[in-house]
């Protein structure tokens, strides 16, 4: 059976950036730009026409910004599964773009492959925070992704099935590191680094490291 492709609104001011996003995504069967909006006001009126299954939101709009545009497509529909796409990284910003309702918060700068997974994740219900994100939220302690300190006992209660190396490592690979910096941090071999994300993708029953990066944040693990 032939899967439907994922609809997207896509809302950004800068021409450049959407033609050169929805080329790149004209690779992808899976994804399909259904609609595009260059203002806040205007995403929420496409909104209501085109129903996309995923919208992407950039912040910094010329009307209203793309939170509030946030907020105002939520309140249409609470179920709304819209992905901050931005170069901004206050902490301001990361939390007003949550609290209204964001389900992703992603920097520009993002591999196409990853967004690509990100909007298919999100697609089906998850949540998902750029890596450079997550400290914020921890130091802000509010509540959304847990403390990364634990305690040895809680954490063999919690995560039995990985080893407290092959935490260090699912750390490493949350911020984005390559198997060979892994090596290097954690003074192994880039063999046994290899290893350990491999064991880590099998017990979290993923399919990549990037999946792996993703449960991880979504349940809590680092």
């Amino acid at each position: 059976m032939e899967i439907s492709p994922v609809r997207i609104l896509f809302v950004e001011d800068h021409k450049l950036m959407r033609v050169g996003l929805k080329s790149l995504f004209e690779e992808y069967k899976e994804l399909d730009v259904i609609s595009e909006a260059q203002s806040g006001k205007e995403a929420v009126e496409n909104y209501k026409i085109s129903h996309p299954d995923v919208i992407l939101m950039d912040i910094g709009l010329p009307d209203i910004t793309g939170i509030e545009a946030t907020k105002r497509i939520i309140e249409l529909n609470p179920q709304a599964k819209i992905i901050i796409l931005t170069s901004h990284l206050s902490e301001q910003e990361v939390m007003d773009s949550l609290q209204a309702g964001a389900r992703a918060y992603v920097m520009k700068d993002i591999n196409i492959e990853i967004l690509k997974m990100i909007i298919k994740t999100v697609k089906d219900g998850a949540m998902w925070l750029d890596p450079q994100v997550v400290p914020i939220l921890r130091d802000k302690n509010c509540g959304i992704i847990p403390p990364r300190q634990m305690s040895r006992a809680m954490f063999k209660e919690q995560h039995a099935n990985l080893t407290q190396r092959e935490y260090e490592v699912l750390k490493l690979v949350v911020d984005g590191k390559s198997n060979n910096e892994i090596a290097k941090e954690l003074t192994i071999s880039e063999h046994t680094a290899k290893a350990h994300v491999c064991n880590i993708i099998q017990k979290l029953v993923v399919d990549d490291r990037t999946q792996a990066a993703v449960k991880a944040l979504k349940e809590g693990l680092v």
